[in-house]
């Protein structure tokens, strides 16, 4: 494993490459891509191996017999989150925004109100407003420079109208960890606002060294209401298998689920289900432990380039490989700071306000790229804001 590589991805049909110039200005030819939330890694041979010997078979079918494929998913679970998981809750989806997607179908009717804890991860809202749904935006308080959960004013939010609420867990953009307390609020005010919740832990494997991620199915007095969401594509960088699983331990809610996909005639993608079991692997493992490691030493550097420069700050950083970084304190408004982003580092990364109400000030740059552009990223960004030192 090789994080330090640089791969060309300009050409290759890439999101996070081939797009920045359109959305941002910025030209891949000079410019760093840090905003769609995929890595500039290889997976683990592993999986390589996976796709060629598909390769090398030679027939690409559809995709029977998934006990190997849950087996792999019920042995990642016990042994890297100690959470036991039986085969049969498992249901396969086409990525954690289909999953949501289908999760608001299957659960919630038009005009019900979707509870987000903002800012978060902006696809929750596209996909809530799109499916004739009320986001309702209960915006986390900042204490001591990180997210927390007041479940007192949420409270004070409610109309009855609500009838779900989506956790990211760990939170993107803020990196948060949520500790067992958190989560047990979390299900306390579910029950209290009768919610199905859905927590979408897509980014539980990567966790800063000294937080430990906690399943919210390991929670007590939630089952009869949770919908937990999993997947092998942020972890991997196999995003584009656009493969996840929504588990479901309640027989009833799972089989409410299960009847809407059946109604949309959905069926899993081979590609990534052989490539998903190829990751949950004592192999896929060691990787990622290696990753963790490596992504921890991209974000020391950059948050201490970030927090040097007079008015910039970047948020504690406990999981993913997203820097949240804020520009309040600069005075400036959100063009300013924007053009000094895109335009003088020459840097594509997220505008804040994509996430909802409390992001407006921020911006959040991906760190999961080798080390040398991170490095290059910082030193960009303190030039860009040199007057300010």
């Amino acid at each position: 494993m090789n994080f330090d590589e640089i791969i060309d991805r300009v050409g290759t049909h890439s999101s996070k490459w081939d797009m920045m110039k359109p959305l941002y200005g910025v030209d891949p030819e000079d410019g760093i891509s840090m905003w769609v939330a995929d890595m500039d890694f290889r997976p683990p041979a592993c999986v390589s191996e996976a796709v060629a010997k598909m390769h090398d078979h030679g027939i690409y079918g559809y995709y029977g017999d998934d006990r190997a494929y849950r087996a792999a998913i019920q042995w990642w679970m016990k042994e890297r989150h100690g959470w036991s998981v039986e085969a049969d809750t498992i249901l396969t989806t086409h990525g954690l925004v289909n999953g949501t997607s289908m999760c608001i179908d299957a659960f919630t009717a038009p005009g019900d109100g979707v509870v987000l804890f903002t800012p978060v991860y902006h696809a929750f809202a596209k996909v809530i407003k799109a499916s004739g749904r009320e986001v309702v935006e209960c915006q986390l308080t900042r204490e001591n420079g990180r997210y927390e959960l007041n479940f007192a004013a949420y409270d004070a939010q409610m109309t009855g109208c609500e009838t779900m609420m989506i956790l990211c867990s760990p939170h993107n953009p803020g990196g948060r960890v949520w500790t067992e307390a958190e989560l047990q609020g979390v299900a306390d005010f579910a029950r209290r606002h009768d919610l199905i919740l859905v927590s979408d832990e897509i980014h539980h494997d990567l966790v800063m060294p000294g937080h430990t991620h906690i399943p919210m199915a390991c929670i007590q007095g939630v089952q009869d209401r949770l919908i937990m969401m999993t997947a092998t594509t942020k972890t991997f960088n196999i995003a584009g298998t656009h493969t996840g699983n929504v588990i479901v331990q309640d027989g009833a809610l799972r089989a409410r689920f299960a009847a809407r996909m059946a109604a949309m005639g959905m069926s899993a993608n081979s590609f990534g289900l052989f490539m998903a079991e190829a990751a949950y692997s004592p192999e896929g493992a060691e990787w990622v432990d290696a990753l963790r490691l490596y992504i921890d030493g991209n974000r020391k550097l950059f948050d201490d380039a970030i927090n040097a420069i007079p008015g910039l700050a970047s948020m504690p950083l406990e999981a993913t490989y997203l820097a949240w970084v804020d520009f309040a304190d600069t005075g400036m408004a959100r063009d300013e700071f924007n053009a000094r982003v895109q335009q003088k580092a020459r840097i594509a990364a997220s505008h804040g306000p994509t996430f909802g109400a409390g992001g407006e000030s921020f911006s959040r740059f991906n760190l999961a790229t080798p080390r040398a552009r991170v490095a290059e990223a910082a030193e960009r960004l303190t030039d860009a804001f040199s007057d300010l030192q």
